[in-house]
């Protein structure tokens, strides 16, 4: 396995630009215990290397045998695990789960019109780089691929639905799977990056800002303590050293933000949390123990904050695991925040989707 910090799609690019042929590995449909969900991706050099992951290590050694294999070939192949087959028993599958998952090479315009184009990889990757929200949709018949915007743009009717299949999946942030125009069609959304917007440059931060970091998010340190907010304290992430009132304003946070304020400065904290309720972040969070989440509702409520808006803030932050070192307080902070986050509808905004 390679591991890099790109987006796959454009790591499985930068392979075909280089010479390589690729391939790559959707999951389309997961039953019981299957350990990845639909949507979770590979891509796969001819010579075995790979990034991403399809069922957390359980069929990768299948998966890769078989998509070199589709590599030589230049065809699309379905594979279903499950503990029906038997080879389920041998590929680590016999807990339970079934997963489905959809092979595809990688072509150019000169090849069969089979497998997803390069050219629709490269505007993927491409719309990646300016954070444009967009779907991937694949015909699950011949692997056949494009990218489908759905932002208000005419369609032919027959295509109407498949543009609101895409609103959906990235409003849920959820593939879909659906038969249209008698074609087996499976829409996976690529949205921006989820963020996570923390004020505060303390010891909590540099843990939090690690575990959000692998779990996906876009982290973003607002702290005007210069002495506090350095690269040296927290490398390759993006610091803002204005007043955070000023920072959170400028950053927008949407329905896909996280706002997080670890100061325990009111001046900093106070300042912070009324610009994020003016927001439609989907959690905010106030470190503090429950005598300075009192003290906090107090002040927000002499300030003019409503009651409804207050309520919105998750404080003490973090889920009660009894944690006491910053790492622990930074795990209970995640845990939260993906709780809210994945029992909610709020994880795409796709009204601002321009």
């Amino acid at each position: 396995m390679i591991n890099s910090p790109k987006s796959l799609p454009a790591t499985a690019l930068d392979w075909w630009n280089g010479g390589d042929r690729v391939a790559l590995a959707i999951v389309v449909s997961t039953w019981g215990s299957s350990p990845s969900p639909a949507g979770s991706m590979m891509a796969i050099k001819e010579s075995g290397d790979f990034v991403g992951s399809v069922s957390g290590g359980c069929v990768e050694t299948e998966i890769i045998a078989e998509a070199q294999a589709l590599i030589a070939t230049r065809r699309t192949k379905l594979l279903n695990f499950g503990v029906a087959n038997a080879r389920a028993w041998q590929v680590g599958l016999a807990c339970g789960g079934r997963l489905e998952v959809f092979l595809s090479p990688i072509v150019d315009d000169n090849e069969l019109k089979v497998g997803m184009n390069v050219a629709t990889l490269g505007q993927l990757v491409a719309d990646q780089a300016i954070n444009r929200p967009v779907v991937l949709a694949t015909n699950l018949k011949d692997g056949r691929s494009s990218i489908i915007y759905p932002d208000g743009k005419a369609l032919p009717k027959p295509m109407e639905k498949i543009r609101l299949l895409a609103q959906e999946a990235l409003r849920t942030d959820t593939p879909k799977k659906n038969p249209i125009a008698d074609s087996d069609l499976f829409v996976v959304p690529f949205n921006p990056p989820l963020r996570l917007i923390i004020v505060g440059a303390v010891h909590i931060a540099q843990a939090l800002a690690r575990i959000a970091t692998l779990t996906g998010y876009q982290v973003i340190l607002i702290d005007p303590r210069s002495a506090f907010a350095t690269h040296e304290r927290f490398p390759d992430l993006e610091i803002s050293r204005d007043w955070p009132d000023e920072a959170i304003t400028k950053l927008a946070p949407d329905h896909r933000t996280a706002v997080v304020a670890l100061t325990h400065d009111p001046k900093l904290d106070d300042a912070a949390l009324k610009s994020a309720l003016d927001s439609s972040a989907f959690y905010i969070g106030a470190l503090g123990s429950a005598k300075n989440q009192n003290a906090r509702i107090a002040r927000l409520k002499r300030s003019g904050v409503s009651d409804e808006l207050i309520r919105r803030i998750h404080g003490p932050v973090g889920l009660p695991i009894g944690s006491k070192k910053p790492e622990e307080i930074a795990l209970s902070i995640m845990a939260e925040m993906t709780a809210v986050l994945r029992q909610s509808d709020l994880v795409a905004d796709v009204s601002s989707v321009r």
